[in-house]
Parts: structure tokens; sequence; C-alpha cells
């Protein structure tokens, strides 16, 4: 038997969510939904990565 290979994408998207995630935790214009030049590029980010995850799971499930 051999082991699950890696899913890269949802490896990188889980990766940008935390990242995305511990930045808002740490900053109060993010958490009152204002944009900030730091935390911009991360939730641009995340939200790609989302994006495509969520794109080749609708793929696959048609």
């Amino acid at each position: 038997m051999t082991a699950r290979q890696t899913d890269d994408l949802y490896v990188r998207y889980m990766e940008a969510f935390s990242a995305s995630s511990e930045h808002t935790t740490n900053c109060p214009a993010c958490q009152a939904g204002e944009s900030c030049v730091q935390g911009e590029p991360i939730h641009e980010r995340f939200a790609r990565f989302q994006d495509a995850y969520n794109e080749r799971q609708s793929k696959r499930q048609r």
C-alpha cells in the first residue's frame, strides 16, 4: 500500500488561510473590515487559493 499523494493546492490553500487568520488576529484594521498595507496581499493570496481550490472541487463533482 502506498501513501496518499499530498494535495499541493490544498496545502497552499490552508497555509494561506492560516496566514490570513493570523494576520487578522493581530491587526485591528483587518478586524474592523478595513484594508491595511500588510494584510492586503496576504488576504488576496488566500482568496486566490480558495477560488482555485473551490473551482477544482466543483470540476471534480461534475
